[in-house]
């Protein structure tokens, strides 16, 4: 198979570690995977901030970019959402069907299509998944508390295969970051609260690392653990999957 690698805006721009560690990780795993060098943003900062059709350029050069590609890869679960859910404001030609159908989620990809039973990365310390919304509720990587049925997690699986890490039980396991992307702007207060008891939850239940599959949301929280000096270290999962510890 050919893996087209999206890595979203803010990652490269501030966090071009996790897409390295993205790349790295696919590598280790013996997937064929490019970069297309003329890939963009998806274009979900528009279409959050109510500018969805401002955004159909970034649409179309998304498509351009990864059509050729059997599945497409990101360390975002967001990113991925938006892609599957929100493309249907371009005319829906094969191509653009094609991507959508075959855009995914890095563990999504790892647990459900590559369908790895063990990795080589080792991390010993106490792990906290934070399960970003997008990611949980749109892309259905694990079960949601407020619906009856099996317990199921493609991220913790994922990371129960990486030698010595605890993951830690939180009290409220699916709970919302606060950041929302434009939210965190708009509604200030209201975010930095809910940041800090997504923080206090991982606290009180000894976490030592927190990780998601967004790097928005970790931002979120790692400027709130920065500005109130708390003793958590907050990893990207592509970091800790990629890890050799």
């Amino acid at each position: 198979m050919k893996v087209g690698l999206f890595i979203p805006c803010y990652i490269n721009q501030l966090y071009p570690q996790v897409g390295k560690a993205t790349l790295e990780l696919l590598e280790k795993l013996n997937v064929d995977v490019v970069y297309p060098s003329g890939q963009t943003c998806c274009g979900q900062p528009m279409a959050n901030s109510g500018y969805e059709y401002e955004s159909v350029g970034a649409c179309n050069n998304f498509v351009e970019n990864f059509k050729d590609f059997d599945y497409i890869v990101t360390p975002s679960g967001s990113c991925a959402y938006h892609v599957k859910k929100h493309y249907n404001i371009i005319p829906q030609t094969e191509a653009v069907k094609k991507v959508r159908d075959n855009v995914y989620e890095l563990c999504d990809f790892i647990v459900n299509i590559l369908k790895i039973e063990k990795l080589t990365a080792s991390f010993p310390f106490k792990v906290g998944v934070h399960k970003s919304c997008h990611g949980l509720r749109g892309l259905r990587l694990g079960s949601c508390s407020e619906v009856v049925g099996d317990s199921f997690s493609s991220i913790e699986d994922v990371l129960k295969m990486v030698k010595g890490v605890e993951l830690i039980e939180l009290t409220r396991k699916d709970e919302c970051c606060g950041f929302g992307g434009t939210f965190a702007v708009t509604e200030e207060a209201i975010s930095v609260k809910m940041g800090k008891d997504r923080v206090k939850d991982h606290l009180d239940n000894g976490a030592e690392v927190i990780t998601a599959t967004d790097t928005s949301c970790l931002m979120h929280l790692e400027g709130l653990i920065n500005r109130n000096e708390q003793p958590l270290k907050v990893l990207h999962i592509a970091e800790i999957l990629n890890s050799n510890i």
